[in-house]
């Protein structure tokens, strides 16, 4: 790893080093912010003590965020425009990844000091949007391509569906508890149980689905936030030292064959739909020309920029081989011909199997530009586990206490958890990152309504405020950030 950056500016050295703390410390505070939510339920139950809940859950979140690949990492990545994307320049790397950082962690700390159940997916993503619009303003683009606005979508879709299916499901578990077991000691809270049995722990088998099923919200949290983490450092990396990390270095010759024969399917693909394709890529009529021209991708260079990429791959086996500008134009060409490729994808008058295709020789496409090497997951997964173990007793008294006016029931914590735990695992199926916090919180109030115990108002008003203040507040801040940042570098 030490090898990958020598020969670097002791400037650029100290900017990278800085970045990567900053993207480190987001995911250390990410740690005990979201986490805490992980182990509320178990701790207020008392089926765990606090100090191995905490410790499980970070030894999970560890082992999640190492077992979790990278879809969700570069789901988030491409929420910027692929113009921003392969733009890659030392000094607009620094401003995009500091300014996007200090209000993520800013957003952060602010709500965790006042014990706010508020969502780092939802910070982290309104600060990448931030970015993405003050770069459109700043470089008088279109504000409609500021941003990759289906991706936005996508995203903004599972981020407002996730809680109120949360809230739904878990209500719906509960209700099947009570229908099953009517009198069983599950419906109890802790106080309840401390006063009338006598007792401190749940009973066995409820305490030992408490324990699983918080370990499991443990392990989702972090295969899913950690690679938001992930994500980060991969930006930081191919925007600050670009030539080491633009492509995976450590590519099989295979690899890099499946990537040159891709290519080379994806020129038969268009040649055997230029019927229907040939007016919107220009098949035989391109120009040649910077490719893509001026940092834009566009569809009508796609021929000529299949071309220079099979003539700068033509012989490769190792990307070591390739000089420093070749793989920063290896990725660019990639980059563009897999954004062509998904405008491709949406056209009318492709069928179901050309399409289907078309997705399978994308994944080839870009199966050497979205990794992240080993040193970046345990690097995260370190600083998740970490931060799992401190700052917690805020939110878990949030969570056990404030949502309900009446206290949690160890069939609540249940329902609520199990339901997290299987919308956090889908959501990683599908490589859509989600918000730990609101299933959780919403699978609670849920469960609360369920259980006729009632809603605290002002509890669920905070919480309703932060997620709804979250997003508008993030894009407001990292904008403002990156448009100072930006001034003073000169851009």
């Amino acid at each position: 790893m030490i090898d990958l950056f020598s020969g670097l500016d002791a400037w650029v050295l100290v900017s990278l080093l800085l970045a990567l703390a900053f993207v480190l410390a987001f995911e250390f505070i990410n740690g005990f912010h979201d986490t805490a939510n992980a182990v509320a339920t178990v701790i207020y139950t008392k089926a765990m003590p606090p100090h191995l809940a905490v410790f499980f859950s970070g030894v999970f979140n560890f082992l999640g965020v190492l077992l979790g690949g990278v879809g969700v990492a570069y789901a988030i990545v491409h929420l910027l425009p692929v113009e921003l994307l392969i733009n890659v320049n030392t000094g607009h790397g620094l401003a995009m990844v500091f300014s996007l950082l200090a209000a993520a962690i800013t957003w952060n700390l602010g709500t965790w000091y006042f014990g706010i159940p508020a969502s780092s997916s939802h910070t982290l993503i309104g600060s990448i949007l931030g970015v993405g619009l003050a770069n459109a303003l700043i470089n008088d683009i279109p504000l409609a391509d500021g941003v990759n606005w289906q991706k936005a979508i996508d995203i903004g879709a599972s981020l407002v569906f996730s809680p109120m299916a949360g809230f739904l499901i878990a209500a719906l578990v509960l209700i099947g508890l009570k229908w099953w077991r009517p009198l069983s000691k599950m419906h109890k809270t802790p106080e309840q149980r401390r006063k009338i049995d006598d007792k401190k722990h749940p009973p066995f088998w409820n305490r030992l689905v408490l324990v699983i099923s918080a370990m499991a919200v443990s392990f989702v949290h972090g295969s899913n936030d950690g690679q938001k983490g992930i994500g980060l450092i991969m930006l930081v990396l191919i925007g600050i030292v670009p030539s080491q990390f633009v492509l995976d270095l450590s590519s099989t010759t295979y690899q890099i064959e499946r990537t040159r024969d891709a290519t080379l399917h994806l020129s038969q693909f268009y040649q055997r739909n230029s019927e229907s394709l040939g007016e919107f890529l220009a098949l035989g009529k391109s120009v040649e020309g910077d490719l893509p021209e001026k940092f834009r991708c566009n569809p009508q260079q796609t021929e000529p920029t299949i071309d220079a990429l099979l003539s700068t791959l033509k012989g490769v086996a190792d990307y070591h081989s390739l000089p420093s500008e070749s793989r920063i134009e290896v990725r660019r060409y990639l980059l563009c011909l897999d954004d062509t490729a998904k405008k491709v994808g949406k056209l009318p008058g492709l069928a179901a199997r050309e399409k289907d295709d078309l997705n399978k020789l994308r994944k080839d496409l870009t199966g050497t530009t979205e990794y992240a090497p080993f040193w970046v997951i345990l690097a995260v997964a370190l600083a998740l586990g970490l931060g799992t173990m401190v700052g917690w007793k805020r939110v878990v008294l949030t969570i056990g206490e404030k949502i309900g006016k009446q206290g949690m029931t160890y069939a609540q914590g249940m329902s609520a958890q199990i339901t997290t735990a299987c919308m956090i695992g889908m959501a990683n199926i599908f490589s859509l990152p989600v918000s730990t916090t609101h299933v959780l919180s919403s699978g609670v109030a849920g469960t609360m309504v369920a259980n006729k115990s009632g809603l605290q108002g002002g509890t669920v008003r905070n919480i309703l405020l932060a997620w709804v203040l979250t997003l508008p507040a993030t894009v407001a801040l990292s904008a403002g950030l990156f448009w100072l940042a930006s001034k003073a570098l000169g851009s």
